[in-house]
């Protein structure tokens, strides 16, 4: 059983830059967390597996199979293997990424 009792203080938001940090590597999945300043952005690209996607904090638009979303703290969003998607952040902002290995 792996445990971390409280993601956020594991990435910190730093001035107009996007961090990533692997936080966790266990059977089946990755999970890698994101800061984000205001107007930061992931462009588009795409995953080799499929993702978990989970707002922790702020507010970032995600867009992906021609749709656009607020995600939030408290939203979730699942992209299949290889759709193209992209991140921005409305304000500065911390994500979870949930990588599904097969």
């Amino acid at each position: 059983m792996e445990f971390i009792d409280d993601l956020n203080p594991l990435v910190e938001i730093q001035p107009e830059a996007t961090v990533s940090r692997t936080v966790l590597q266990v059977e089946g999945a990755n999970v890698v967390l994101f800061s984000f300043d205001k107007g930061q952005e992931l462009s588009e690209h795409t995953a080799a597996m499929p993702v978990l996607v989970q707002c922790l904090e702020g507010h970032l638009k995600v867009t992906g199979g021609g749709k656009t979303v607020d995600l939030k703290p408290g939203g979730i969003l699942h992209f299949p293997t290889r759709l193209p998607h992209a991140v921005y952040a409305e304000e500065a902002s911390k994500m979870m990424l949930i990588m599904m290995r097969h």
